[in-house]
């Protein structure tokens, strides 16, 4: 597997998931740091490491996403000779073509993951790699529906999964006893940028009948417009900015919050591709409110608990009723949790994953019967939104 995602130690836990099932020798590829342009550079955590073997290997072009490489990528091919080569990178990205050319060289069957849920045309040479990547891939995995069908709308005929990149440790994300509050805190935890929404969240903590906080965890370029549009509305003294949180202390904010709110917004060049703290928090005993951007509505699961995006008398209108009603958000978490256990564990992924390989180790002739619709697709690998 080769994926710089990996440098955050949280999400290698899918790997040792991963390394259990059986007849699964793993080796991981990643950089020793990633540069990330929004947040910095991002140093690689060895957290979990057991049952699998972690190569750290530099890369050119560390930051850019669309033409990074692993120029020592073929020693390591060439001497573990991989079945599967899982490239956990989009198909327009250099570093995919690079990484599937070479895999094929040693026989390894090639599997590459993507995200992008709005249909874009990539000019040369980016347009290359990915009809490269088309014809040398075994299998793809979207990490939604919407991904899925831009995939098969760009061309993509193989066999097709829906699976997301990464679920959560339900132990580490877990329930724990709130202590009493005066008044109800309302969570945002994502960039202070205008398509993540936050600044809908303000105005309908404003409009709201309960008196509740909001505790805003995040940085960007909105942080000063978000505290002027507070100000403005009087309620500055119950807004508060956290700012950044590195991801593996995420797990003891979530319990500073009664529920947490996604209001993202959709642009014309970017939707909401899966929301990873939604699933974070609902593993954490805490209840999720969502637009109904991109791919909030199947993660949450509960038609009650999304409302329109940008509509923020509807979002007022639905926080007052969780948080004047302790019974039903109680009830909201648990079902939350319960979700995210029956769906969205590192262990439940690691096994869609191991189903998905077992497909791609089954005799070729199979990729001729594959689903070529998204749907098709989709309705074979993915969860049931029940």
């Amino acid at each position: 597997m080769i994926s710089k995602a990996l440098v955050n130690g949280i999400y290698q836990k899918k790997l040792e998931e991963l390394a259990k099932l059986p007849d699964v020798e793993l080796v991981a590829i990643v950089p020793p740091a990633w540069q990330e342009s929004r947040v910095g550079v991002l140093q690689l955590e060895r957290r979990y490491t057991n049952g699998y073997t972690l190569i750290v290997e530099p890369m050119w072009f560390n930051g850019h996403h669309h033409v990074h490489i692993y120029p020592r990528l073929w020693r390591h091919l060439r001497h573990f000779r991989p079945d599967i080569l899982h490239i956990d990178e989009e198909p327009y990205n250099l570093v995919t073509a690079h990484a599937a050319v070479l895999g094929r060289l040693v026989g390894a069957r090639i599997l590459f993951f993507t995200w992008q849920n709005l249909y874009r045309r990539y000019p040369p040479p980016f347009s290359l790699f990915e009809q490269l990547n088309y014809r040398l891939a075994t299998a793809a995995v979207a990490g939604n529906e919407e991904a899925a069908a831009v995939l098969r709308r760009k061309g993509y005929r193989g066999p097709l999964a829906v699976i997301p990149q990464f679920g959560v440790d339900p132990d580490l994300f877990r329930p724990q006893a709130k202590p009493r509050r005066e008044e109800p805190v309302i969570g945002f935890v994502g960039r202070l940028v205008p398509e993540k929404g936050a600044d809908l969240l303000v105005q309908a903590l404003a409009r709201m009948r309960v008196r509740a906080q909001l505790h805003l965890v995040g940085g960007g370029v909105e942080r000063v417009p978000l505290e002027l549009l507070a100000t403005n509305l009087g309620i500055r003294d119950r807004v508060h900015f956290r700012g950044n949180i590195a991801p593996a202390f995420m797990h003891q904010v979530y319990h500073d919050f009664d529920l947490l709110v996604v209001p993202s917004r959709t642009r014309r060049n970017w939707k909401e591709q899966f929301g990873r703290v939604i699933i974070e928090a609902m593993a954490s005993g805490v209840p999720v409110i969502g637009s109904n951007s991109g791919e909030i509505p199947n993660v949450i699961g509960d038609p009650d608990l999304v409302f329109p995006e940008g509509d923020v008398d509807a979002l007022a209108r639905m926080l007052d009723q969780l948080l004047s009603r302790p019974d039903l958000l109680e009830q909201k978490a648990e079902q939350g949790r319960a979700r995210v256990l029956a769906h969205y564990t590192q262990a439940r992924i690691a096994e869609r994953y191991y189903a998905l390989y077992q497909d791609m180790m089954r005799p070729r002739q199979r990729a001729a019967n594959a689903p070529h619709s998204a749907r098709e697709a989709a309705r074979r690998h993915y969860e049931p939104k029940a």
